[in-house]
C-alpha cells in the first residue's frame, strides 16, 4: 500500500434485493459512487472497493489482508449482504478501532448489530436524491475525520474482551503479517497466471500442475489454512485434471471427479462446480456407457439450473435428457418422452434468459461473454433454428481474443449433440 492512508469498503455491489418490510431494490453502487467514495476521498485516505482490487482469482488473502491492515474500514450491511456482513465481522476480529457501519434506513438489521453506532441514509427508489447524498456524504466525512483522530473501540470483540486479555496486534506484528500475506499472494498469483496460461494453450496436464501447486501452497505453504482450500483452485484442478485425458481419458475423468468430490457436489449451490461435476460425470457416460454416471449428470447439471438459472448448467442438462431420452425408448417409451419434452422447454427457457442478457449492453463486459454466444447457438441449433444459431455461431468465433482451441472444440462437440438432436425423430 502507499504511504497515503487507506480506506477498504466492503458491501454489496450493483443492484440488490432488499427483503425488509417491503420488498425493494437498492443501488448500492450509487451509494458507493455518491456518498462513500467522495466522502472518503475528500478526507485525503485512498478509497478501495472489492471489485476493484486486482487479483487473479483467489480474493481470500487479499481480501484478508486488506481487513487486517486497512487504516479504515467502511461497511455498508444494506440488504443484510453476506459477505459484507461476514467481513465486517472479521474486520472486528482484527482490529479494536476505526470501523464505521453504514445502512439505508428502512433495512432491517439482520444480526444483533443494532446496539453499534451505525451512519443512515435514505434511498429514493433505486437511486439516491441529490440533497440525500450531499447531506450523508458530509455526514461521513465528519464521521471519518473524528474516528481517524480518535482510537475508540469501536469492535465488540474487543469491547468485550479485552478484560480477559485479549490484546490488538502491534506495529510490528501486522507487519510481518502482511508482508507474509503479500508474499504468499505474490507466489500463489504466479501459480495462478501460470496455469490459466497453459490452459488457454489447451496444455491441460501443464495446467493442472500448477494449479496442485497454487493449492498445496494455500493449504500448506505460508499464510496457508490446512483443511480450508479455496474452491475455486479445486475448480480449476479438477478441470484441467480431467481435460487433460492422461494416462487415460477414463483415469482423467475418475481423477477429476476425486478433485471435485470435495466440494461436496450433491448439496453445492455453486453453478460452477455443479457445471464441472455434471461434465465429469457426462463424459464417463459417454466412455463408460453406464447409465449411473448419466442419472448422476443429470441431477448436477439440473439442480445448477434450477437453483441459479445458469445457462451452461441448463444447456447440458437438456443434452443429457435427450441423451437419456435416446437409451430408453424403446424400454421406456412415455419416460423417454417426458425427458425430450423436459429438455425442449429447458432450451426454450435459456434462449429466453440469455435474449434478456444479451439486450443489456453491460453483458458485453463480462468474463463469461464467449460462452453465452456459444450456448445460445447450440441452444437455437438444438431446437432446429438453423439460420439464428449460425448468426450467434459467426459472434462466437469472431470474438478477439480469439476462442483457444479447447474451447473451439468444446463448442464443436456441442453443436454437434444440438444438430442430432433437431434431426432426430420426435424432436
Amino acid at each position: 500500500m502507499s504511504d497515503q492512508p487507506t480506506c477498504f469498503v466492503i458491501m454489496g455491489f450493483g443492484k440488490k434485493t432488499d427483503y425488509g418490510d417491503k420488498v425493494r431494490t437498492l443501488d448500492l453502487d450509487a451509494t458507493y459512487a455518491a456518498i462513500i467514495k467522495p466522502a472518503i476521498e475528500d478526507c485525503g485516505l485512498t478509497c478501495i472497493r472489492a471489485d476493484e482490487v486486482t487479483h487473479s482469482g483467489v480474493i481470500d488473502v487479499k481480501m484478508y489482508e486488506l481487513l487486517l491492515r486497512a487504516d479504515l474500514v467502511v461497511a455498508d450491511i444494506s440488504t443484510a449482504n453476506a459477505n459484507a456482513i461476514y467481513e465486517l465481522g472479521v474486520r472486528h476480529a482484527l482490529r479494536p478501532y476505526r470501523t464505521i457501519i453504514m445502512k439505508e434506513e428502512e433495512g432491517k438489521f439482520q444480526f444483533d448489530l443494532n446496539h453499534l453506532a451505525t451512519l443512515q441514509y435514505r434511498h429514493l427508489g433505486e437511486d439516491i436524491g441529490f440533497t440525500e447524498a450531499k447531506k450523508k456524504r458530509e455526514a461521513l466525512a465528519t464521521l471519518v475525520k473524528a474516528v481517524m483522530v480518535k482510537q475508540d473501540t469501536d469492535s465488540p470483540v474487543f469491547t468485550h474482551l479485552t478484560a480477559v486479555g485479549l490484546r490488538p496486534m502491534t506495529d510490528d506484528d501486522l507487519s510481518r503479517a502482511t508482508r507474509a500475506a503479500e508474499s504468499a499472494a505474490e507466489t500463489l498469483a504466479s501459480l495462478l497466471d501460470a496455469g490459466r496460461t497453459a490452459a488457454k494453450n489447451s496444455n491441460h496436464g501443464e495446467a493442472a500442475k500448477h494449479f496442485r501447486r497454487a493449492l498445496d501452497l494455500q493449504t500448506n505453504g505460508p499464510g496457508g489454512v490446512p483443511g480450508s482450500p479455496d474452491p475455486f483452485l479445486i475448480q480449476q484442478l479438477a478441470l484441467a485434471t480431467y481435460k487433460a485425458k492422461q494416462p487415460t481419458e477414463v483415469d482423467a475423468l475418475q481423477a477429476g471427479w476425486q478433485w471435485i468430490e470435495r466440494l461436496s457436489p450433491a448439496e453445492s449451490t455453486d453453478p460452477e462446480t455443479l457445471g464441472i461435476a455434471g461434465a465429469i460425470q457426462k463424459r464417463l457416460f459417454l466412455k463408460l456407457d453406464k447409465r449411473e454416471h448419466l442419472d448422476r449428470a443429470i441431477e448436477l447439471y439440473g439442480r445448477g439450473f434450477e437453483l441459479k438459472r445458469d445457462y451452461y448448467n441448463g444447456e447440458n442438462y437438456a443434452l443429457c435428457l435427450d441423451l437419456r431420452a435416446k437409451a430408453q425408448e424403446t424400454a421406456s417409451p412415455e419416460e423417454a418422452q417426458y425427458d425430450r419434452l423436459t429438455a425442449r422447454k429447458t432450451r426454450a427457457r435459456i434462449y429466453d434468459i440469455l435474449l434478456a442478457a444479451f439486450a443489456d449492453r453491460a453483458t458485453l463486459e463480462r468474463t463469461d461473454y464467449r460462452w453465452m454466444l456459444a450456448t445460445m447457438a447450440n441452444v437455437l441449433f438444438a431446437l432446429g433454428k438453423e439460420n439464428e444459431a449460425s448468426r450467434y455461431e459467426a459472434r462466437f468465433r469472431a470474438l478477439q481474443p480469439a476462442p483457444a482451441d479447447w474451447e473451439i472444440q468444446t463448442f464443436e462437440d456441442g453443436k454437434t449433440y444440438a444438430q442430432a438432436i433437431a434431426s432426430a425423430p420426435g424432436s
